[in-house]
C-alpha cells in the first residue's frame, strides 16, 4: 500500500507542473477573452460593468463611435466662366519672297537690308537694253505710222482713197501700239518693286549675278498688324466668331497682349478634331516679331446662380460622380450630375441644393452614414471674372 501511494502522489505532482506550465502558456492569451467576457465590450479591466471609463484614442461622442474630421463648404449661388487656353504662332499680316518675272542679269540693288520700304518702291533690276532699244524702234515705227493714218484719213474724208485702204493703215497703227505695250510690259519685268509697304530682310543674290524666275532675291514681311493663328476643339468652335476678344501672352514678354478673331477655318482637321482661327493684333509700335509662340486665352461662356463646388470633393466612380455632404452629424451620398469644368471648380447640374454642406475632405474615408466633426466650415463666395 506504502508503493501504490508514493506512486500516486508522483501522479498528482506531475499533473500539477504540467497544468502551471500550460497555465503560464495559454493564460496572456485567453485573458482579453475573460475580461471581455466580464466587463462587456469597449470596457478593460477595472472598469467594471457600468463602462464609466474613458473613450479609447479617435472616439468621439462614446464608445464605439469614431467619427471622421472633415472640412465643410457651404454651396451658395456663384457665376461660372468657361475659359478656353490654347497655343499658337504670331504671323506677318502679309509675307512673300521676292523674284524676277524675267530672266537676265542683275544689273542694279536698290534697297538696304532689314530697311522700311514703300509699296511700288524699285528694289532691284535686271538688264534691259535689247528690250530699249526695240521700244525705240517700235516707237519710231508709230510715228511713221500715225502720219501716214492721218494723211489716209484726210483722203478719206475727200473720198480719194477706198475705206478698205484707211482700214489697212489703221490696222498697222493699232498692231504697232500693241507691240509697244508688250515690250513696255517686258521691261517692267526686269524690274522688282515692293507689292507693298514692309521690311525687306537679308538679300540672297548679289549684282553681276544671272537671275531666273526661280531665283530668290529677299523676303518682305508686313508686321503691323500681325496675325495669331492658334486651334480650338472642334466642340467650341461654334462659339467662337468673327469679333470675338482674345488674349495672348509671349515667353519673355511681362504684358498681356489682345487681339480679335478676323477668320474661322471652316472645316475641322480630320486629324487633330481642332479648327484653325486666326485673330488680329495691330502691334503698332511692331514690338512683336512674327514667328514666335504664343499662349492664347478666352472666354467662352458665364453661367449664373450656379452651384459650383471644388474639383478635389467629387469622387469619380463606373456608375458616375458622388460627393458627399454634412447631415445631421453624419455623411451622406449624393449622385451628381457635372457640367462645366475649370481649373478647380466643377459645375454641378443635379444632386445639389444651395445651402448644402459638402465635405470636401477625408472623402475616401467616408461612408453613407458615418458620423462626421467638421473642423473647418467655408461659405462659398462668388467666383470673381477672370481677367484675360
Amino acid at each position: 500500500m506504502a508503493g501504490l501511494n508514493k506512486k500516486t502522489f508522483r501522479i498528482a505532482t506531475t499533473l500539477l507542473i504540467v497544468l502551471l506550465v500550460a497555465g503560464m502558456i495559454f493564460y496572456p492569451k485567453l485573458k482579453p477573452l475573460l475580461m471581455k467576457k466580464e466587463g462587456g465590450p469597449g470596457v478593460s479591466s477595472g472598469q467594471g460593468a457600468s463602462g464609466m471609463g474613458r473613450p479609447g484614442p479617435g472616439m468621439r461622442g462614446g464608445p464605439g463611435m469614431q467619427k471622421t474630421m472633415a472640412s465643410g463648404y457651404v454651396v451658395v449661388p456663384t457665376r461660372m466662366f468657361e475659359l478656353m487656353y490654347s497655343t499658337g504662332s504670331l504671323l506677318p499680316d502679309e509675307e512673300v519672297e521676292l523674284s524676277f518675272e524675267a530672266s537676265g542679269k542683275i544689273v542694279e540693288i536698290s534697297f538696304t537690308e532689314g530697311s522700311r520700304v514703300k509699296k511700288g518702291q524699285l528694289l532691284a533690276k535686271i538688264n534691259d537694253r535689247p528690250l530699249q532699244a526695240q521700244l525705240l524702234k517700235l516707237q519710231a515705227q508709230k510715228k511713221l505710222t500715225e502720219e501716214k493714218e492721218f494723211r489716209q484719213r484726210q483722203l478719206l474724208d475727200r473720198d480719194a482713197i477706198s475705206r478698205e485702204s484707211y482700214d489697212q493703215v489703221a490696222t498697222e497703227l493699232q498692231a504697232l501700239e500693241a507691240d509697244i505695250m508688250l515690250v513696255q510690259a517686258r521691261i517692267a519685268e526686269t524690274e522688282l518693286r515692293a507689292p507693298f509697304d514692309g521690311i525687306v530682310g537679308l538679300r540672297l543674290v548679289s549684282e553681276g549675278a544671272f537671275a531666273t524666275t526661280q531665283t530668290k532675291i529677299v523676303r518682305l514681311v508686313k508686321t503691323s498688324p500681325l496675325k495669331i493663328e492658334f486651334s480650338v476643339s472642334e466642340k467650341y468652335a461654334g462659339e467662337i466668331s468673327s469679333g470675338y476678344p482674345i488674349t495672348f501672352t509671349v515667353d519673355g514678354v511681362d504684358q498681356v497682349f489682345s487681339a480679335k478673331v478676323y477668320a474661322i477655318d471652316p472645316k475641322v482637321n480630320v486629324d487633330t478634331r481642332m479648327v484653325a482661327v486666326r485673330a488680329l493684333y495691330p502691334n503698332l509700335k511692331e514690338e512683336l516679331k512674327p514667328g514666335r509662340f504664343v499662349s492664347v486665352k478666352a472666354q467662352l461662356s458665364e453661367i449664373n446662380n450656379a452651384i459650383s463646388i471644388p474639383s478635389e470633393a467629387v469622387i469619380p466612380e463606373m456608375e458616375g460622380e458622388k460627393v458627399f455632404i454634412y447631415k445631421g452629424g453624419k455623411a451622406e451620398q449624393r449622385r451628381i450630375s457635372i457640367g462645366l469644368r475649370t481649373e478647380a471648380q466643377v459645375q454641378v447640374r443635379q444632386g445639389l441644393e444651395f445651402g448644402d454642406t459638402l465635405l470636401t475632405t477625408a472623402t475616401l474615408q467616408l461612408r453613407q452614414g458615418a458620423p462626421v466633426m467638421l473642423d473647418t466650415l467655408v461659405t462659398n463666395k462668388p467666383i470673381e471674372k477672370p481677367e484675360l
